[in-house]
């Protein structure tokens, strides 16, 4: 019996915004792909392709990894989240996504859903940051437009916001 072609694709199980679902892909699918391509979350942006911008940045178990760094069948058996399941709901806005829209922290959005989830992962741990502590969080993801000011304010913004939700 011969071994299965390098790109036959493989059944996987993805748990995806608290959601299981499943696909069929290569073992060498990346999981950015595998949301945008495979799942339709397409959330996730792609930027630099070599886990330096940050763009694609998704929470595994909680924690914040870079998605075009990561197969998707090593995604099998952990919690995956996206943007999406931060917030999908314009009218309901995680305090994360209100602070960057209230402190102008955005401009073209092709960052954004990474410096969504980078930050979300943040405040979980780090509930009270200083300027300095903020402007360190979000150093591995790069913006082009911005010029990190306002997104500085928006995660401090975020932190008074779930303060705020939690009393």
């Amino acid at each position: 019996m011969s071994a299965p072609a390098a790109d036959a694709p493989l059944p996987m199980t993805l748990q995806v915004n608290g959601v299981v679902r499943t696909l069929s892909a290569p073992a060498r699918r990346l999981l950015s792909d595998a949301l945008r391509h495979d799942l339709g979350l397409t959330g996730t942006h792609v930027g630099c392709e070599h886990g330096v911008c940050g763009a694609c940045t998704v929470l595994v178990d909680g924690e914040p990894a870079r998605s075009c760094l990561m197969f998707a069948v090593s995604a099998q058996g952990h919690a995956i989240t996206t943007v999406e399941g931060v917030g999908d709901d314009p009218a309901a806005l995680s305090p994360v996504q209100q602070a960057l829209a209230e402190c102008h922290g955005l401009q073209c959005g092709f960052c954004t859903p990474g410096f969504v989830t980078t930050i979300t992962a943040y405040l979980d741990e780090h509930p009270d940051p200083t300027e300095d502590e903020a402007r360190e969080a979000i150093s591995g993801n790069l913006c082009r437009c911005t010029g990190y000011q306002n997104i500085v304010k928006a995660v401090l913004r975020a932190a008074e916001l779930r303060r705020e939700e939690r009393a």
